[in-house]
């Protein structure tokens, strides 16, 4: 079985390569939604970013105060630093786990937003990352967070560079609206299902 990674920066249109792959059949692996339920459910991590960001870190039906905590981690990169060196090996962990119950089929996918900044791409025997022009990254983001474009540009300099993920890739999706995202996914899919090197 092969390990597909899906990266990109904010607002580049993972989820909506991913879902493509999921109409095939794929199974996906979404390591955003993971570590949100994780945030909220695992008690040891729930504590530690309860002792590191304080007890609004939290509200009172114990809910994860995603606002509280993005107000502090994009202004400060030593503060997102601190939380992704927490969040990220837990969503590893499990992540790993996922992997095992599919091992009859022929590929998976695993799909983050920081999959280079966690290091979780080594555990990827291809890495694709899907780009977009920026300013229509700047739209997605302040359409979907309801967020200001000053904000929205903020969280995508928090990001690694289209520029340095480029170099990190295996393969490129481009999610500009020139090249169609369908003839995109099938032709790695059948390359995958074949089981050769998609690249």
């Amino acid at each position: 079985m092969i390990i597909i990674g899906i990266t990109g920066g904010i607002g580049s249109g993972k989820s909506t390569v991913c879902k493509i792959f999921a109409s095939l059949g794929i199974p996906i692996n979404d390591a955003d939604a993971l570590a949100k339920t994780i945030i909220t459910n695992d008690v040891e991590l729930k504590q530690n970013i309860i002792t590191h960001f304080g007890e609004d870190s939290y509200l009172l039906d114990g809910t994860y105060n995603r606002a509280y905590i993005s107000s502090i981690v994009f202004n400060d990169a030593s503060k997102l630093e601190l939380l992704n060196s927490m969040v990220h090996p837990k969503v590893i962990e499990y992540g790993n786990d996922w992997v095992k119950q599919y091992q009859h089929l022929p590929y998976v996918i695993k799909e983050a937003a920081l999959m280079f900044e966690s290091g979780s791409y080594k555990y990827n025997d291809y890495t694709i990352v899907v780009e977009s022009p920026m300013n229509t990254r700047v739209e997605r983001i302040c359409k979907r967070d309801k967020v200001s474009a000053e904000i929205a540009q903020k969280r995508i300099d928090a990001q690694l560079s289209d520029e340095q993920r480029r170099e990190m890739a295996d393969l490129i999706i481009s999610n500009d609206e020139e090249h169609s995202l369908i003839h995109q996914v099938n032709k790695i899919h059948q390359q995958l299902v074949k089981n050769n090197d998609p690249r």
